[in-house]
């Protein structure tokens, strides 16, 4: 999750960047609150319903399209999900493609215990909007060295695979080079079947030692990350260390550069590899405008057709919600248009419509403003 929800009280009272006039995130379903929000995501083929993730180990579900003045509770998992560190909990999130159908759907949380990352499918009754906990089946876990950096992040491509986002493992600088290491599951973005097997057209099967899991590596932490419901690119926000954080588009077998790079500068790149080994972020931002990214999406949706085709994220300590045009160079700078309150993710509606998921218990929804 983020590095540092102890600058949550810091990031209340940190002044925001003026918004820019055109757009805004408005509060969604007032009657609503909710205890560390963490997600939120429609179902496919159950566009009346939204979803929404909590730390703490609930998923609620509520009516889309009302002013709901609550939102019972859809999987209780908080027997299973570990607190103890302050990024660690119910994480992730994902409806199986044929979720209207078949009631599967995925999850990703920290387990109590033995320190661990669990990647898990569920079912529900989808016409009811319930789960059955004891439906479970564990389709893998990590060990985790550390309780930070634990990614999180659950998501059906256009090609029907599932693809999870992991942390390095924690602590600070990568000390187990996790991020580089095709031997890990950590830092990395996996791609497995909605069974958990490896796809035969992974692009690490055929290296020696290597997990076939992996998709991409060299990440960090991973937050958010999500497809373009256009183009299908894989977008996603590495939370950086101590300078810079970074948008990257992900490509197969792509490395993005992490511990021996932070953003596009060096960080712990002992044997100087040049840059031009690693696939350049499309975006950076330095710590002094934030210090922890929270990835959003490339927005499709109709109510503010300014921003088609452009790619929206946040940082969670400034508040900060930028722009940029999906298409064009790496390197581009943000564009401000707006503020929410610790930002803990986007989420979006069936029909593509942007939702913020806020740590002062709020669900936010991208408007266009006079």
């Amino acid at each position: 999750m983020k590095r540092g929800l102890l600058l949550l009280a810091l990031l209340l009272a940190a002044p925001g960047a003026p918004a820019q006039s055109g757009f805004a995130f408005e509060r969604a379903f007032p009657r609503l609150s909710f205890e560390r929000p963490l997600f939120l995501v429609a179902a496919p083929g159950d566009a009346g319903r939204l979803y929404v993730v909590t730390q703490g180990g609930l998923i609620h579900a509520f009516a889309a399209g009302a002013d709901p003045a609550s939102a019972p509770v859809f999987l209780d998992l908080r027997g299973k999900v570990s607190r103890r560190g302050e990024e660690e909990g119910l994480l992730g999130l994902a409806f199986h493609p044929d979720y209207a159908r078949n009631g599967l759907f995925y999850v990703y949380y920290s387990g109590a215990g033995a320190r661990r990352q669990v990647v898990a499918q569920f079912r529900a009754d989808p016409g009811k909007a319930v789960a059955d906990p004891a439906s479970e089946r564990i389709l893998f876990e990590m060990t985790d060295p550390y309780r930070n950096h634990n990614g999180g992040m659950l998501a059906f491509g256009p090609d029907r695979m599932l693809y999870i986002g992991t942390g390095d493992g924690g602590s600070a600088g990568d000390p187990k080079d996790s991020g580089q290491r095709l031997d890990t599951l950590l830092g990395k973005i996996l791609r497995v079947t909605p069974e958990g097997k490896v796809p035969p057209d992974n692009p690490f099967l055929a290296a020696a030692g290597a997990r076939g899991e992996i998709w991409a590596y060299g990440l960090r932490n991973p937050w958010r990350f999500s497809f373009d419901r256009a183009t299908g690119a894989l977008w996603a926000a590495d939370v950086g260390q101590d300078r810079w954080e970074e948008i990257d588009v992900i490509r197969r077998g792509g490395n993005y550069g992490w511990r021996l790079f932070e953003g596009a500068a060096e960080y712990d790149n002992p044997r100087r590899r040049p840059a031009s080994e690693f696939i350049a972020p499309v975006a950076t931002y330095g710590h002094d405008e934030g210090c922890s990214v929270t990835g959003g999406y490339v927005y499709r949706g109709k109510a503010v057709p300014a921003l088609q085709g452009h790619y929206l994220y946040a940082d969670f300590c400034s508040g900060r919600v930028w722009e940029i045009p999906a298409e064009g160079p790496p390197g581009r700078r943000g564009r401000p248009i707006a503020t929410v309150p610790s930002p803990s993710s986007f989420g979006e509606d069936a029909a593509g419509e942007l939702y913020i998921t806020s740590f002062d218990g709020s669900l936010y929804r991208l408007v266009a403003k006079p």
